[in-house]
């Protein structure tokens, strides 16, 4: 079908509407253009389909630089057809919506750069390759378990190197990881092997397990901690905590402000690599627990900062979180859509939204990183 395309949506795709008035949900499109489409998922309430054809095209449109990028290939990148100042502003627009359809907060939004980032291209330091039945490694497409045959990526940084991995040959059905750390530490891996990799940010060094969390952008982990530092303002006097905590690089930050700081990582390796990166610092603990079942014990906390997964904290964290009463709540998110849900809890509780920042620190992608300040 031909269908005018509307405005951005959350996760890569923009909103038309179909002859019978059901939503459609294009990907590969940008608000403002005429394009053919293929129905990939037909719903009852609205359809998800592939731009195929541009018919009036957006200022903003672009040739995708990556041969792989484009309907039913490689779904890593959302936006590779858009130049990178429209994306962000598109990023803005995603952010802004979410935070007023489900916090009802209306605040203009700015996606900032990241340092050193000019292209959108050469910087992912961290990939995981899914193997086909030929035991050859690709990429997935999108919403998809179909693999993509590629021979390189361009928003990997040089150093992952992408044809040495795919030109390899691999067990049937293996997921490989190829970390490449700050400090030019190059692992490639099966599973999760105990290893660590070496990284720099924000004054000291981590141990990263291999294939664990660490930022991807390789501006992403100095940014965040001083973006982190100023919002949280810890007092020499404050109990801090840092929920999913991951290696401990907030802990960290937070240790040179405040009196105490607790770190709270459920995955093994990770909360281990907290106690190894952490050893120095007299002031900071690390748990090893789930952050929905420690909160409810005995907490105490002056300042919070926590940095969930993709889903958020969710409504029970976020309640027992404003319970606890802290002056200061620093929450760090990679979903604009569970950010708000959980921002929408907090204000019922009496925590106010006062400062938001986003960050482009997915260039060619759909997503984007907040970090928003709430007080009491």
């Amino acid at each position: 079908m031909i269908v005018d395309v509307e405005r951005v949506a959350h996760g890569g795709v923009c909103v038309a509407h179909g002859p019978d008035g059901r939503v459609v949900f294009v990907r590969h499109s940008l608000p403002g253009e005429r394009v053919r489409v293929t129905v990939t998922d037909e719903r009852k309430a609205y359809l998800r389909a592939d731009a195929v054809e541009i018919l009036q095209p957006s200022p903003a449109r672009v040739q995708p630089p990556c041969r792989w990028a484009g309907p039913g290939r490689c779904g890593g990148c959302d936006w590779q057809h858009v130049t990178p100042d429209e994306q962000r502003r598109l990023k803005a627009v995603v952010v802004r919506e979410q935070l007023l359809r489900l916090a009802r907060i209306d605040i203009d939004v700015e996606v900032e750069t990241a340092p050193g980032d000019v292209s959108g291209l050469d910087w992912r330091t961290r990939m995981r390759f899914a193997v086909d039945n030929s035991g050859r490694a690709g990429l997935r497409r999108h919403r998809s378990h179909d693999i993509e045959a590629v021979d390189d990526c361009l928003i990997a940084v040089e150093a992952v190197n992408v044809p040495d991995v795919v030109g390899r040959r691999w067990p049937r059905g293996a997921e490989v990881t190829v970390d490449v750390s700050g400090t030019g530490e190059r692992a490639v891996a099966m599973g999760a092997p105990d290893e660590l990799l070496t990284e720099q940010a924000a004054g000291r060094s981590w141990r990263v397990p291999i294939g664990g969390f660490w930022q991807v952008h390789p501006a992403a982990a100095d940014l965040l901690a001083e973006v982190v530092r100023g919002m949280s303002a810890a007092r020499d006097t404050d109990r801090c905590l840092d929920l999913y905590a991951g290696v401990g690089l907030f802990a960290g930050v937070l240790a040179s402000q405040a009196a105490t700081v607790v770190a709270v990582e459920s995955d093994p390796r990770a909360a281990a690599a907290a106690r190894l990166n952490l050893a120095d610092l007299a002031n900071v603990t690390v748990v090893h627990a789930r952050v929905d079942t420690w909160v409810n014990g005995g907490v105490d906390a002056d300042v919070v900062v926590l940095d969930p997964p993709r889903r958020g904290a969710g409504r029970a964290v976020v309640e027992r979180l404003v319970q606890l009463a802290p002056r200061r709540v620093v929450y760090v998110a990679c979903d604009p859509a569970a950010l708000a849900r959980d921002v929408a809890t907090f204000a019922v509780g009496g925590y106010r939204l006062t400062t938001l920042r986003a960050f482009d620190l997915f260039p060619m992608t759909a997503h984007v990183e907040c970090v928003a300040l709430l007080e009491r």
